[in-house]
């Protein structure tokens, strides 16, 4: 059995965060990411190259989540998959791609925050405990 994984990506949110509807009427969270890159020399140290920028969607529940969530500058790790897709533009259709998440949070190592649980919707139950009577029957 091999462990099930989807596509990571880790960036930034370069440009304000959009929500919109899709067709159907569910929320539909955008945004302009960027990606840092860096490139490994060969006396072991790296020079930063310049960001690669995409866009980035969320659909439903985590759509809305996001937007009151992500600001311009906020780090995220986000799991999903690459939508290739192609529009018209004067006459021409072009080839465009964006990163679908279907699951998104704040990076861990470059941001600080404090988590907020929810409270659990009743008590665990405590254990039962029942007393075991033998009883003898005598013919």
């Amino acid at each position: 059995m091999s462990i099930p994984t989807q596509l990571s990506l880790h960036g930034y949110i370069a440009t304000a965060p959009e929500l919109t509807k899709t067709r159907s009427g569910d929320p539909r969270f955008h945004a302009r990411i960027g990606v840092e890159r860096f490139r490994k020399e060969t006396d072991g140290s790296f020079t930063k190259l310049d960001p690669v920028h995409c866009d980035l969607v969320v659909f439903d529940t985590a759509a809305q989540r996001a937007f009151d969530q992500f600001r311009v500058g906020d780090s995220f790790v986000a799991s999903g998959y690459i939508n290739e897709y192609e529009i018209e533009r004067e006459g021409q259709t072009v080839p465009r791609e964006e990163y679908v998440a279907r699951r998104i949070g704040h990076d861990l190592a470059r941001t600080n925050y404090e988590v907020v649980r929810r409270p659990r919707l009743t008590e665990p139950a405590p254990p039962v405990v029942t007393d075991v009577i033998d009883h003898a029957i005598n013919f």
